[in-house]
């Protein structure tokens, strides 16, 4: 399984991460993608934003069966995001509100028969 967290790790770093020590934040948490098919975008920004911040993936995509890990900095204090996730065929599924403080880990499903993809929180 290709390994894409080392490198959305430095990206994620460098929209989260303020400046000093580069510890963990509460809202640290993993994306596991069950969908089926690759995620090409995953955007991540704080609740009732009026726009998303930057892909978090990069010029990466996440494969089916792979999964990202999401960093913040210590001194983060928000805990609720929104996260916009993109397929390659440009369908996209939104979350708002995350509590990213009580959330360790999202695995993503796509249902075939409703169309709809859902977000397990863990």
């Amino acid at each position: 399984m290709k390994h894409v967290a080392a490198k959305a790790l430095l990206v994620a770093s460098s929209l989260f991460l303020m400046h000093g020590a580069a510890l963990a934040g509460d809202q640290d948490f993993t994306i596991v993608n069950k969908t089926g098919y690759p995620l090409k975008h995953i955007y991540v920004s704080e609740a009732k934003s009026d726009s998303w911040d930057e892909d978090i993936l990069g010029r990466d995509v996440l494969n089916d069966g792979e999964y990202f890990e999401v960093s913040f900095g210590k001194g983060e204090k928000t805990c609720k995001w929104d996260m916009k996730v993109a397929y390659d065929d440009g369908e996209t599924a939104v979350w708002e509100a995350l509590d990213l403080c009580k959330i360790s880990k999202l695995t993503l499903k796509w249902n075939k028969n409703t169309g709809v993809t859902s977000a397990l929180k863990e």
